[in-house]
């Protein structure tokens, strides 16, 4: 049996190491970051060192014949992080957003179990590739993390513009427009207008901005923005 120091190394290790990869995903604005990552490692460190030594703390007698399956919690990890991957995934309509930050559990889950096992080197070196399939292999698809996408939906009154004019004052603000739906209705003899659109918007640009924009320029009585 390792002593008690050793186990709880074996656990800080894989809680460290969980954290780099939550770290990866912080930068990158993610909803899942850097704390559920830690726990998520932190925890399966911890059950991997309970399913490997939790038998020489039952006090069972000397020379008492036991059969432990040292396995058996470990792989219920395995199964058990899949809820918790799944409440990273987001679909918006056709969208689904949150798979390869779901994909990172599942890693750091490995990796807290290689460290929980005494496995350091493997837990580093999976760490490190990790690492490289986040931040470098980024670089190989289309990922642009100085501008985010947000779809926008606004309603207008009498004041309504026209579509040039709504997609000239967002450009101004660096802000391109992907995709535009506009309705013109009249109710009762009152016009209005509503209008959703997809865009780009600068990382530097402020939620605030547009919609003050939006508000004093097109006359838009309400905006709503929500990420893609």
């Amino acid at each position: 049996m390792i002593s008690h120091l050793d186990m709880m190394e074996r656990i800080a290790a894989g809680a460290v190491m969980g954290a780099v990869i939550g770290y990866e995903r912080d930068r990158h604005r993610r909803h899942v970051g850097l704390r559920t990552h830690l726990l998520g490692a932190l925890a399966s460190s911890t059950f991997m060192v309970v399913s490997a030594h939790f038998a020489y703390f039952q006090q069972y007698l000397t020379g008492e014949v036991i059969e432990v399956d040292g396995s058996r919690i470990a792989a219920s990890v395995v199964s058990g992080i899949g809820f918790l991957a799944g409440g990273a995934i987001l679909r918006t309509g056709v969208t689904v957003q949150g798979l390869t930050t779901a994909a990172a559990l599942w890693l750091v889950t490995a990796i807290g179990l290689c460290c929980g096992s005494g496995m350091y080197v493997e837990g580093g070196f999976v760490t490190v590739l990790g690492i490289v399939a986040l931040t470098v292999l980024r670089r190989f698809e289309d990922k642009n993390d100085t501008v985010q996408r947000r779809r926008v939906t606004l309603r207008m009154g009498e004041r309504s513009v026209g579509v040039a004019q709504l997609t000239g004052v967002l450009a101004s603000l660096g802000i391109t427009v992907l995709d535009i739906e506009y309705e013109r209705r009249q109710v009762s003899g009152e016009r209005s207008a509503a209008v959703t659109f997809d865009a780009q918007i600068p990382a530097s640009v402020t939620p605030d901005r547009p919609v003050e924009e939006l508000e004093l320029s097109c006359g838009a009585n309400h905006v709503h923005i929500r990420s893609l």
